[in-house]
């Protein structure tokens, strides 16, 4: 008998919620059918007080606790907007996997355990929906000695992974990140850089739009090789995984303090050409490094959608072809929520939902925590 799972993501790029209602046949991701996909967009005020959040500030604790209120009610409505497009009853689904907005992420930082930290009110949503929950995947991982994230790649090897055949899997959110599927069938995958998270902060603040659609902003510019070289000098690139990152670094400050620290264009136009640059080297350069025999790569997330951005990655990468996850039957703003639907199903199985070799964990975990309708 087929199970129906929820997955919900609201990403790094902040832009708003993804969902979708997946049908397993049976243990197996590869098993599964995007029954609906339902997105809806934050409002000013909640995506304004989510990106502050990810910033030390006034009353923390109390902004932090309705900003989670006001997510989970867009959740909800996520959830609403999928049963009613799949005429499919609340009763009928077994769980909601719901991630939370990270605002901070700091693994293994300060007294050797860290912590991260995803905006959420798990209780709230199973009150609304009337339909169990499971929440707070990172955090088990973390106490386990892990870098909590990435968390896909296990459910990127059921899906994308072919036998005798070396895949490479790349989540362009607001931070990107890598699965090297390995033709032997090793899988390693981790963070590493920005995606759309500072292109869409520049966009936002020299043209007042949220993103630079299509790339064609960037596609404007000339890259300042001057600037892209201070910012390829950050240590986090050249830092061996497993690692993860953020917000807490790749910033505004960040990009202020690149800006500030030697000569630089002063068309904002080729900022946002250097800008995307970098994440397409950042990518380019660890397929290289830990999947260097791909022939396919495979890309997920909002920057799938990016023209420009998608051409400048192939350009780093003559031997393989670069193209959207389409091409395997999962489009691109589907596949993370798609992975937490998954992950909720590993939990209510009590499989674990870790690879230790990607998130550096002392060992498999079963991930999340329970919230009952």
């Amino acid at each position: 008998m087929a199970d129906l799972y929820i997955g919900l993501m609201s990403g790094t790029s902040l832009d708003g919620v993804d969902g979708v209602l997946c049908e397993f046949g049976g243990s197996a991701a590869a098993s599964l059918r995007v029954v609906a996909h339902a997105h809806r967009g934050f409002d000013s005020a909640v995506a304004a007080e989510l990106m502050a959040l990810n910033t030390a500030g006034a009353d923390e604790l109390h902004r932090a606790a309705l900003a989670g209120n006001a997510l989970v009610r867009v959740y909800a409505a996520v959830v609403s907007d999928l049963l009613r497009q799949s005429r499919i009853d609340a009763s009928q689904v077994r769980a909601i996997g719901a991630h939370g907005q990270t605002v901070r992420h700091r693994p293994g930082e300060f007294d050797g355990t860290g912590y991260t930290l995803q905006l959420n009110n798990p209780a709230l949503l199973a009150e609304l929906t009337g339909i169990d929950v499971i929440a707070d995947f990172r955090s088990r991982d973390v106490a386990a000695g892990g870098q909590g994230a990435p968390l896909v790649p296990a459910f990127h090897r059921a899906v994308f992974g072919r036998p005798g055949v070396t895949v490479a899997v790349l989540n362009l959110g607001g931070i990107a990140n890598i699965t090297a599927l390995s033709a032997d069938g090793r899988t390693i995958g981790f963070d590493c850089g920005p995606a759309n998270a500072l292109m869409d902060h520049w966009c936002l603040t020299h043209r007042g739009q949220p993103f630079d659609r299509d790339g064609a902003w960037a596609a404007s510019g000339r890259i300042d090789a001057t600037l892209l070289s201070r910012m390829q000098a950050e240590p986090f690139f050249a830092k061996a995984p497993p690692k993860s990152t953020g917000r807490d670094l790749f910033n505004a400050v960040w990009l202020a303090s690149m800006l500030s620290s030697g000569p630089s264009s002063a068309n904002p136009a080729d900022v946002q050409a250097t800008l995307a640059e970098l994440t397409a080297w950042s990518a380019a350069t660890a397929i290289q490094a830990h999947a260097s025999d791909a022939t396919r790569v495979l890309v997920c997330g909002g920057g799938a959608l990016n023209g420009h951005l998608m051409r400048s990655i192939a350009s780093h990468l003559p031997h393989a072809t670069v193209r959207p996850t389409d091409d395997q039957g999962l489009p691109p703003l589907e596949v993370e929520a798609a992975a937490f639907a998954w992950l909720a199903k590993a939990f209510v199985e009590r499989q674990p939902g870790n690879l230790t070799a990607v998130t550096g964990a002392a060992g498999p975990r079963i991930l999340g925590a329970f919230y009952p309708a």
